[in-house]
């Protein structure tokens, strides 16, 4: 029986990648969204994957969401906690709504989406979570004050969550991606791309979804069982830890 990932903002960007790149690598796959229920719906028709609409930093949201995929598709073995939100500004004009909204969305999700799987995974002995981090959170950006602190966050959260669970065969790993070719990158204006963007970048381009969603179907794999409380940076090399 294939086993259950469960693929958080798992319909748009980064997140449809993963979703698709497990389906792919014979995982039957849950993929979560917020939102846009169109975009979910497209996403549902053209891959065959289920969606599932909760709020990922509603713990009660979460828990009720969580045992329906797991009563319509299994016990959820593999965990991606991929969504997340920005509301930028700079710190000195940042309001506390906009702060909490990225903590709650970004950072809270953490125990809101893990705390209902981690008990099956432990009984179980097998569980691989893998969470998706971002560069900004490795080396801070102006204007990201409250989305580089929830991903430096999700860091500090992998590191104790993979100790207090490698001898029960639960990994918990992070990627940390740099500019990837999303929807969000692309808006980007076309000179500022090339002006002030891909320069900073050694490789010379962005990254692409697709190489996210192969570093996230090996570090849910089985053969990744050795690896755990790692942060694997994928940025091109525009920012080296």
């Amino acid at each position: 029986m294939a086993r259950v990932a469960l693929v958080t903002g798992g319909t748009r960007g980064i997140g449809a990648a993963i979703s698709q790149a497990l389906k792919k690598a014979g995982y039957t796959v849950a993929a979560n969204y917020g939102g846009n229920d169109e975009a979910a719906n497209t996403f549902k028709n053209k891959t065959g994957i289920p969606v599932y609409k909760f709020d990922v930093g509603d713990a009660s949201a979460c828990e009720t969401s969580i045992r329906k995929i797991e009563a319509d598709l299994g016990p959820i073995e593999i965990l991606v906690n991929n969504a997340g939100i920005t509301r930028d500004g700079m710190f000195h004009r940042m309001t506390f709504e906009q702060w909490s909204a990225v903590i709650r969305t970004n950072l809270d999700s953490m125990f809101a989406c893990t705390r209902p799987v981690i008990e099956g995974m432990r009984e179980r002995g097998f569980g691989r979570i893998v969470i998706i981090s971002s560069i900004n959170g490795q080396k801070g950006q102006m204007g990201q004050s409250n989305y580089s602190a929830a991903k430096a966050g999700v860091v500090g959260f992998a590191k104790a969550l993979a100790q207090e669970n490698a001898a029960k065969g639960v990994t918990v790993n992070v990627i940390a991606p740099g500019y990837i070719a999303t929807e969000m990158v692309q808006a980007v204006p076309e000179e500022v791309l090339k002006t002030k963007i891909l320069p900073l970048i050694p490789v010379g381009r962005l990254g692409e979804a697709d190489e996210v969603a192969r570093g996230v179907v090996y570090l849910a794999s089985d053969e990744a069982g050795f690896i755990t409380g790692s942060t694997l940076s994928m940025n091109g090399g525009q920012y080296m830890v």
